[in-house]
């Protein structure tokens, strides 16, 4: 996220709360009351967001790891492209022979 991103997060939660306020007095509820609730409205909003947050986190749904996956498989993708056909074949011999030896434990 870059810098301005979260800038204009930060005025966008401001003006949320304000204009939670001003719509909570324009209903006809009195100023105590109205910032109670706006504040009860952004904490709610806040709560979400983090738990949204986590869910993300620990399913591994981030930019982070979906980008570290892309360049995983990229990589790997670029090294089988690289190998002769010889050393392929190898690598595949040495997979079917490990394959064999876990069937027979």
């Amino acid at each position: 996220m870059r810098r301005i991103d979260a800038i204009g997060i930060g005025l966008g939660i401001f003006v949320a709360g304000g204009s939670a306020y001003v719509l909570l007095r324009l209903v006809g509820i009195d100023n105590l009351e109205a910032g109670t609730w706006s504040q009860v409205l952004l904490f709610v909003g806040l709560i979400g967001w983090l738990l949204s947050y986590a869910l993300r986190a620990v399913r591994k749904k981030m930019t982070y790891h979906q980008q570290r996956e892309q360049y995983e498989q990229a990589y790997f993708q670029k090294r089988l492209e690289d190998l002769t056909p010889e050393e392929l074949a190898k690598i595949q011999a040495e997979i079917e022979q490990e394959k064999q030896l876990g069937n027979r434990e």
